[in-house]
């Protein structure tokens, strides 16, 4: 179906959603929402085994579009923040098969958040991030207060939010913010090369490693051991797991399909 405010595409098993709101630097409002909820719902049934995220022209995402709430005095913004930015960031974090954003320019606000959801960041050199919430009154959200302190430690997390003071992408990366910064000219071919990297490895491995991963930040020794070996078991029952070792045996690159 055509969209309005986002681009989605799938080649060679990588389905890329591109923000394309150039006018506003990719500001969310409702039908963005609303187009993400459903590309993303896509993504899976579309045989694709990897998503990037980027945005069109010269920022990733500024994050809400404030001239939606222009004459609102008192909005209930608990309500916008449950109906659309939770739904968005959990369907993210959802997605069983990885995910990269490739941050073209400004990310600030919610679109820093949905930066830090993904899996592996890259940015482009002139690229820059922004705890921009403080500046108008607001707390961080789209899971930037869960993201912020993992990624960076709990100084510079509170520093970001408290100050508001831009990042630059090569800040971002020294900080562990990011994976990597690429110059611009490079930042799509990059990413879109990582993409097809990670959609012909093992998907259901890579799931297993993301959920790990992400399990790892609350689980005890014992319960990540536990998870551990409930994936493995998993894993070496993929057809996946089969071609990897045959491969490895007859020393020849493996072609994994994903199952």
């Amino acid at each position: 179906m055509p969209y309005a405010t986002i681009r989605y595409a799938v080649d060679e098993a990588v389905a890329t959603i591109t923000l394309d709101r150039p006018d506003k630097l990719n500001a969310f409002n409702a039908e963005m929402h609303g187009e993400l909820a459903d590309a993303l719902g896509r993504v899976g049934a579309d045989g694709a085994r990897a998503l990037l995220i980027t945005g069109a022209g010269r920022g990733f995402c500024a994050g809400q579009d404030l001239g939606d709430r222009r004459g609102d005095a008192t909005p209930d913004l608990g309500d916008t923040i449950e109906r659309l930015y939770n739904p968005l960031i959990r369907r993210l974090r959802a997605l069983e098969l990885p995910v990269i954003a490739a941050v073209n320019g400004a990310a600030a606000g919610a679109g820093m958040s949905l930066a830090l959801a993904c899996d592996l960041a890259l940015a482009a050199r002139s690229a820059s991030f922004l705890q921009a919430f403080a500046r108008i009154g607001l707390a961080p959200d789209s899971g930037s207060t869960w993201f912020l302190p993992r990624l960076v430690g709990a100084q510079r997390a509170r520093a970001l939010a408290l100050l508001g003071e831009k990042l630059t992408a090569e800040e971002a990366a020294a900080w562990g913010l990011i994976w990597k910064v690429v110059d611009d000219a490079q930042l799509l071919p990059e990413a879109t090369t990582l993409a097809k990297r990670l959609a012909a490895a093992p998907t259901r491995a890579l799931a297993g490693i993301k959920r790990a991963l992400d399990a790892a930040w609350d689980n005890s020794l014992d319960a990540q051991l536990d998870l551990e070996r409930d994936l493995q078991r998993a894993a070496g029952r993929t057809a996946d797991y089969a071609e990897g070792v045959t491969a490895f045996l007859e020393k020849r690159p493996a072609e994994f399909k994903g199952k």
